[in-house]
């Protein structure tokens, strides 16, 4: 970071306002962007809010939870949600929204870009959760589809009764795919459901699977298999990444599904791992307050970075603090400048946008970076 960076970040700092959050409006429409003084963050990795950086008619288009956001080869920024009446959402980088798509997916919880001979293409993740005629959550089972950015389906990966893998009675709720750019395997986390990862080859095919709960080795089992990405940083050895978001960590596998370590990450309940050369981005989705009390309904979330294994900043929350190599545990900042982090998505300039779970319809918010 430059000199001149550095002292802007410092005198930012000295001048931050730090006002307490009223509750996100339900109606966000062509207003002028409100960028906050206050900066979030530690070291190299600080943010300024950009709150209504959607430019976005919520009553045209309404949201119910922003779950997950990625961006394709034409710089656009494609948001999945879980509102009956639109489960896509298109925004170039001002927050201006450039198309809509989809009803299919009521349950609509991840998105994962699959470039493929020059080609973008979607993996959409319904998590069986939905809203219902009278406002309520439905469970039902979910499905992953494949399609092209404008929404066309190629193919559904069903539930994995289907083809024998599960019992029946078995529940797939899943959460999350990752697909590895070799050769197009495809990687499913069932994380509302049985907590396996579920491995197919690119045309869908079952080639194996892992976790659940009742392993001799506990190594591999998972709680909340929330999330699920590919970690290439090492090209010579590289891992499945999947959330165990009960036990506030990240366990890495083998392509090939066989343990390899365990990331403890105390007190954050995170999300999909996101990766951008050294560091690890994750929403996290709550954090138990400071009383010891959690409430899986309040708002206590934040972001996190991390460079290799080590956190370097939590916008949002408390400056990470490592006693004789041990992370202490991270809280929400009191006047919590964002509710929940369900996903953080990044641009080429590294600014994050992060989607939301339970913050009152709001569109994503922007982080710049400064």
């Amino acid at each position: 970071m430059s000199n001149s960076r550095r002292n802007f970040v410092k005198k930012a700092s000295l001048i931050s306002v730090v006002s307490t959050l009223s509750p996100f409006p339900n109606f966000n429409i062509l207003s002028s962007k409100k960028v906050d003084e206050e900066i979030l963050g530690h070291g190299e990795f600080r943010y300024r809010i950009v709150r209504d950086w959607a430019s976005l008619d919520t009553i045209k288009y309404p949201l119910l939870n922003c779950h997950e956001m990625v961006i394709d080869s034409k710089g656009r920024l494609i948001m999945i949600g879980d509102h009956p009446h639109n489960n896509v959402l298109i925004f170039d980088k001002s927050g201006k929204l450039l198309d809509y798509w989809g009803t299919s997916h009521p349950g609509g919880h991840g998105i994962t870009l699959s470039k493929e001979g020059g080609e973008d293409f979607l993996f959409l993740t319904d998590s069986g959760w939905f809203m219902g005629k009278s406002g309520e959550m439905v469970a039902h089972n979910g499905r992953v589809s494949k399609t092209t950015p404008d929404g066309r389906t190629l193919f559904d990966i069903g539930h994995p009764q289907t083809i024998g893998v599960y019992n029946p009675g078995d529940i797939f709720r899943p959460t999350e795919v990752a697909v590895n750019p070799q050769n197009g395997d495809i990687y499913v986390a069932d994380g509302y459901g049985m907590d396996y990862i579920l491995q197919y080859n690119s045309e869908g095919e079952y080639l194996r699977h892992w976790g659940g709960h009742q392993n001799k080795d506990s190594n591999y089992n998972i709680f909340n298999a929330h999330g699920v990405a590919l970690d290439f940083r090492d090209p010579n050895n590289p891992y499945v990444v999947c959330t165990s978001r009960t036990e506030n960590a990240f366990k890495f596998f083998s392509l090939d599904g066989i343990y390899q370590k365990t990331l403890t990450l105390p007190n954050m309940y995170v999300c999909r791992p996101v990766f951008d050369g050294p560091n690890l981005y994750a929403g996290v989705c709550w954090s138990t307050p400071k009383n010891g009390k959690f409430d899986w309904k309040a708002h206590t979330g934040f972001v996190t970075v991390l460079e290799g294994d080590k956190v370097v900043s939590n916008p949002g929350g408390t400056a990470p603090d490592y006693v004789g190599g041990e992370l202490q545990p991270s809280y929400q900042l009191e006047h919590k400048p964002f509710y929940h982090g369900h996903d953080v998505c990044l641009d080429e300039d590294k600014n994050l946008y992060i989607c939301q779970w339970n913050a009152n319809g709001s569109p994503p918010i922007k982080l710049q970076r400064v």
